[in-house]
């Protein structure tokens, strides 16, 4: 089969403007919620796309850990490649694709550090060996092979046990955003797409865009 021939058509549900909350907060953590209720696979992966300052963008999947009224929140490695590519550019886009309903939302607004007391917090709450392999890895950077990986995550083993500190390097990234569109799935590619752009005043403009 010819990869142009391979689409699906969209039939699921649709969206209107009398469906959406007045608040995108709100109206995502509806969506999140059918999310985890439909049981969608890894609901909170989210395609994180940067830009450097040469206006090349990059993007990888990272998993959300946090969303409130102040953002989107994830942690990450400030040394890698999307943590040197936020200090050169500090904003950034996001976009969840739930399969199984049939949505996407795309998120997109300026980047902020989160507290070290939060990244200490949160950092400390994950599995031992998560926390060991924050220490033992050197996020985006060149390494001969897997062995040296697995020799340094050794040492980080044998010198901290089950207590690793949280490197310095390591910490949260928020998103605050600037515009949010939700997106579904509709037949024959009319998509329905309500989009929130924040005013400067704070409050958030509603509309529908085209498919």
């Amino acid at each position: 089969m010819s990869i142009a021939n391979l689409r699906k058509d969209y039939q699921l549900a649709s969206l209107a403007e009398s469906d959406v909350a007045h608040d995108p907060i709100k109206q995502f953590a509806h969506w999140f919620d059918q999310a985890l209720k439909a049981e969608v696979s890894e609901p909170n992966a989210m395609s994180l796309s940067t830009v450097n300052a040469e206006g090349k963008p990059s993007s990888r999947i990272v998993l959300i850990k946090e969303f409130d009224e102040r953002g989107f929140s994830w942690f990450t490695n400030y040394d890698s490649r999307k943590g040197l590519e936020l200090a050169e550019n500090p904003h950034a886009a996001l976009l969840f694709f739930w399969i199984p309903l049939e949505r996407q939302v795309r998120i997109e607004g300026r980047i902020e550090k989160i507290s070290d007391t939060d990244n200490d917090k949160y950092f400390h709450s994950r599995p031992l060996g998560s926390r060991q392999s924050a220490l033992a890895s050197s996020q985006s950077q060149v390494i001969a092979n897997r062995q040296q990986l697995e020799d340094k995550l050794a040492q980080v083993v044998a010198e901290f046990g089950d207590n690793p500190p949280r490197p310095e390097h390591w910490g949260g990234y928020r998103l605050v955003p600037e515009f949010i569109e939700f997106w579904q799935g509709r037949s024959s590619r009319l998509h329905d797409r309500i989009a929130y752009t924040r005013q400067a005043d704070g409050a958030w403009n509603i509309s529908r865009l085209q498919p």
